[in-house]
């Protein structure tokens, strides 16, 4: 088999055992759905979701992702704004460093269009000299379309500390997706970051 196969197989999200998503509905369906349930009603009210919401189900969602940032407690922040033209192709070119024992985690903002997002997740695989030695599967969960009371979703991942040490410095390369439990890909980056002993 194939290396990219092997990439293909790695970053497919991982299924909870027993849960099955049910039946699509129409966002005005579950306006309408089970109106006196308290804790539907708190989740509907979490998708931005009210009695008086009308759309239908496109059958998939659209997912736009607007920015990826890296925060570094007592750094910028370096941002990617990905609304801009040519970024990809940038992010492909360019390497991040990262202090040996920094601290650091990712924060994304993206925009949800034309039906509710289910499960969606931020899978990474990271390899050094082609040897597999990080694999990510981070829930970001499920939102409902963008308004302009809402225009954008912020999440912020679990903070991380780069590992330390002279045998652990060189360069990873990292290739990133966002998908959802029904395994739509709605953005795969490739990109670079090297462990230091220093800035």
């Amino acid at each position: 088999m194939s290396a990219p196969q092997r990439d293909e197989d790695d970053l497919k999200p991982t299924m909870t055992e027993g849960y099955n998503p049910g039946q699509k509905k129409a966002l005005d369906e579950y306006a309408q759905l089970d109106a006196n349930d308290e804790s539907l009603a708190k989740w509907k009210a979490s998708l931005g979701i009210t009695a008086d919401t009308t759309g239908t189900a496109t059958g998939k969602p659209e997912v736009e992702i607007l920015e990826l940032a890296l925060e570094v407690a007592g750094r910028d922040d370096v941002v990617l704004d990905l609304s801009k033209a040519g970024q990809l192709e940038e992010l492909s070119k360019k390497t991040f460093t990262i202090k040996e024992g920094a601290k650091y985690r990712m924060r994304v903002k993206f925009r949800v269009a034309g039906d509710i997002i289910s499960g969606l997740r931020y899978l990474q695989l990271v390899k050094r000299k082609g040897i597999k030695v990080d694999k990510r599967d981070e829930m970001m969960g499920s939102y409902g379309p963008t308004t302009n009371a809402q225009p954008y979703y912020e999440k912020k991942f679990a903070e991380e500390e780069a590992p330390s040490g002279a045998l652990y410095r060189g360069t990873y390369h990292v290739l990133s997706r966002f998908m959802d439990d029904d395994q739509n890909l709605y953005l795969e980056l490739k990109w670079t970051f090297e462990i230091k002993k220093e800035w």
